[in-house]
């Protein structure tokens, strides 16, 4: 962008989008606190999904969804994807087509009204480095798995500073050990050239997408391959950004 694209993207992100995005949030979770006990849940998902578009909308982005169709209705799973941008969260919950519990770092608990809002929706904090605490927080996890209600984990576990896929985490894969769940990959292409970690200016990509993998059946491999199954899975995802 040049200068006076750069000045006119700077007035709309910090004059018009933010503002707009700030009410809205806050809105969302008001509305999340006050409709979450007497209505379902996805009823409260499909307004939280309005919400979380209105992040690509404001920025004149149109993501492409691919993969939808290997989904069983009425199937919970755990998807897991990479993580190079917050407009990966908004991307997911914006057009992922399930009902879904996310499992998040324990600090977002701390976001004024946000953190609250996340604990009421029945969103699973976990604790980075203390086991105890995460392991509580899975199995928390594995109780909000039932009527098709699925979970969804970035297991780097962070936001990858250079938009390669890092590490994944064992957690994640936990739950789909424990319980037979087949783990479904995201992939998530154009989202860090949004917004690369550290960076405060959003820059609208023409080509953001997410592909939804086929089903992994994780009972295919024993416990001594358990390993093996995440390098596999997180293969599946690289092989998504593909082209």
């Amino acid at each position: 962008m040049n200068f006076i694209q750069k000045t006119l993207a700077f007035l709309w992100q910090w004059l018009v989008a933010l503002p707009i995005l700030l009410v809205a949030t806050i809105l969302c979770a008001v509305f999340t606190l006050l409709l979450v006990h007497w209505k379902d849940s996805a009823f409260v998902h499909s307004f939280q999904q309005l919400w979380s578009r209105l992040f690509f909308w404001l920025f004149f982005m149109n993501p492409t969804i691919e993969g939808a169709e290997n989904l069983q209705k009425g199937q919970s799973y755990v998807f897991v994807g990479n993580h190079t941008s917050m407009f990966d969260a908004w991307i997911v919950y914006g057009w992922l087509p399930v009902v879904f519990k996310w499992i998040m770092k324990a600090s977002l608990r701390k976001v004024p009204l946000v953190g609250i809002a996340c604990k009421a929706a029945g969103h699973i904090f976990i604790q980075r480095g203390a086991s105890k605490q995460a392991m509580h927080s899975l199995e928390e996890a594995k109780s909000r798995l039932v009527n098709g209600v699925s979970v969804v984990i970035f297991p780097e576990g962070t936001r990858s500073q250079d938009g390669q896929v890092g590490r994944f985490k064992r957690g994640a894969f936990q739950i789909a050990f424990d319980m037979n769940l087949p783990v479904v990959p995201l992939s998530l292409t154009g989202v860090y050239d949004v917004l690369p970690k550290g960076k405060w200016l959003v820059h609208p990509a023409r080509k953001v997408k997410m592909k939804i993998g086929k089903p992994i059946d994780l009972s295919v491999y024993t416990e001594d391959q358990h390993l093996q199954a995440i390098e596999d899975v997180r293969q599946l995802v690289i092989d998504g950004l593909k082209p």
